[in-house]
């Protein structure tokens, strides 16, 4: 049984800040659906790893490639994020 990663993420909107936990999968999952409503570049994404992909130095690297990756959707859709992506960095709880 492999252990399954989840990658915290922390997430800065203004004045708002907060964290949002993912595993890889609904990152991918998330990426399929903006690339087909939205257009966005499909090669956004950090690849699927499977080799040594629980190793600490992978994750952590991983990790900040997903940062990166919201990072750069957040600055695609500056006025209003597409609602996917507003739910999947959870903006419902967290932003009125």
């Amino acid at each position: 049984i492999s252990s399954l990663q989840v990658y915290i993420i922390q997430v800065s909107v203004g004045n708002h800040q907060w964290t949002v936990k993912h595993r890889y999968s609904d990152f991918h999952d998330l990426h399929e659906k903006l690339v087909s409503e939205k257009k966005i570049d499909k090669n956004l994404l950090p690849p699927k790893k499977i080799i040594g992909k629980n190793s600490k130095s992978l994750v952590e690297k991983r990790q900040k490639e997903l940062e990166v990756y919201l990072q750069t959707l957040l600055i695609k859709f500056p006025v209003t994020a597409p609602k996917i992506l507003s739910h999947f960095l959870h903006f419902h709880l967290y932003v009125s």
